[in-house]
């Protein structure tokens, strides 16, 4: 039972500083930041504050419009709900202290974001050419549901020019395609390239290190079970 406590008291810790983490870097960038405004972090060029806001699914994709962003938003929950499970689950069973970390990260992570997909449209105001305040008079940017994801985290360790010879690659994906139907495709199309290139948060940070935890200990979290000497005797005894 005192294993078990210890376990909870880890993982709720665990959720409430990235939460905390999570949302106060949030809420700083969206009330101090224009949408797309860059600092360089103590003159560094690979380390930016680069404020972005995700409208929709990874990489900025929108998927069905107004509707889409809903069944979005719904998924997530849905998804953050099993996720919750899953955690309540592994504490039931006094799971590797591994998977609990790794569980209970990628649950604050997920919903640290589902936090700005439901509440940021009714909490701020629109941070286009203008700094978002906290509870505007006038009503936030969206509804219920609606909101985006702030984004601010940019590592662009390598950011160069390619020389000449080095080829391009550019076409139109086929309209009948979903999601990506008629997007451009373009690689080196403009010689920049950029390492790496993505703008994240803390939370997107939280859940692709509960991910990685889950796939390089995989064989400690979840060992094979070793067969007992009534099974040995019985696949034995099928074997004559």
């Amino acid at each position: 039972m005192n294993k078990e406590k210890k376990f909870v008291k880890k993982a709720v810790l665990i959720i409430v500083i990235i939460l905390l983490i999570d949302q106060v870097s949030k809420i700083y960038i969206k009330t101090h930041f224009v949408l797309s405004e860059e600092i360089k972090v103590m003159g560094l060029d690979w380390f930016r504050i680069h404020f972005l806001e995700n409208n929709g699914m990874a990489w900025g994709k929108e998927f069905g419009g107004k509707s889409g962003k809903l069944f979005l938003t719904l998924f997530r929950l849905v998804a953050i709900t099993g996720i919750g499970y899953w955690l309540y689950d592994a504490l039931k069973n006094n799971s590797h202290r591994i998977l609990i970390t790794a569980i209970s990260l990628i649950f604050a992570g997920a919903l640290g974001n589902i936090i700005d997909s439901v509440f940021y449209g009714i909490f701020f105001s629109d941070s286009y050419r203008q700094v978002a305040t906290f509870l505007p008079p006038e009503g936030g940017y969206n509804s219920l549901f609606f909101g985006k994801v702030v984004d601010m985290l940019y590592f662009p360790i390598v950011d160069t020019i390619l020389p000449d010879w080095v080829p391009s690659i550019s076409f139109d994906f086929p309209s009948w395609l979903p999601l990506i139907g008629g997007d451009h495709f373009s690689l080196f199309e403009n010689r920049n390239l950029t390492f790496f290139d993505p703008v994240f948060n803390v939370a997107d940070t939280a859940i692709s290190t509960g991910v990685g935890l889950l796939i390089v200990f995989n064989k400690t979290i979840f060992p094979k079970k070793k067969p007992d000497a009534s099974e040995i005797i019985a696949e034995e005894h099928n074997l004559d």
